[in-house]
């Protein structure tokens, strides 16, 4: 991790222009979010936002939100587990919402908060933070930035549910920040 490390103008620029894209997000979608709320209330009981607790930038807890793609008691009898391919858990309509990337409008919160960037590491929950830092050598490395809603791992990679898929994933990430820039950010957020 020596050797990496950001200018104040390049994270100021980099707050700002994550905050402007996350403001534009909201407005755009502003008038989706009705539909996606009464998509969620007609086809599953519980709650339309879900939260979830996720390791951000210096290892700091913060809470992530996603409108609800799941069953309510999704982990209940498992406690935290990846999500598999074709999850029995999902809902009918969570499957569309997270095909389409609409359960993640909700993290534009997160963005404007400034718990997460656009772009960035995806944050993922303590507990497997936990247990991928012990498993592969360098992930702590992740959290020298803010996470993002998006990423070079999400651009390049697929959506991964195993130890080879984060380990993969990883190297993504670390290319990521090693090269980070406002042109590298701009072109992963047009991907």
């Amino acid at each position: 991790a020596t050797g990496l490390r950001f200018s104040s103008t390049f994270l100021i620029l980099r707050r700002l222009l994550a905050f402007f894209v996350a403001l534009v997000g909201i407005i755009l979608t502003l008038p989706l979010i009705p539909f996606v709320v009464l998509a969620i209330k007609l086809t599953s009981p519980g709650p339309v936002l879900y939260r979830q607790k996720r390791t951000g930038r210096g290892g700091q807890s913060f809470y992530c939100y996603k409108f609800r793609t799941m069953r309510q008691d999704a982990e209940a009898d498992t406690g935290p587990t990846w999500a598999l391919d074709d999850d029995p858990r999902i809902t009918r309509i969570g499957k569309f919402l997270r095909t389409s990337r609409l359960d993640e409008i909700p993290q534009l919160w997160c963005v404007l908060k400034g718990d997460m960037a656009f772009v960035g590491p995806r944050p993922e929950r303590p507990e497997f933070v936990e247990w991928l830092t012990e498993q592969l050598p360098y992930y702590g490395v992740r959290h020298m930035v803010r996470p993002g809603i998006t990423g070079w791992a999400q651009v390049r990679y697929k959506y991964g549910n195993t130890i080879e898929d984060a380990k993969e994933k990883l190297q993504y990430d670390l290319f990521y920040i090693k090269n980070a820039s406002l042109g590298l950010d701009v072109f992963i957020m047009f991907q």
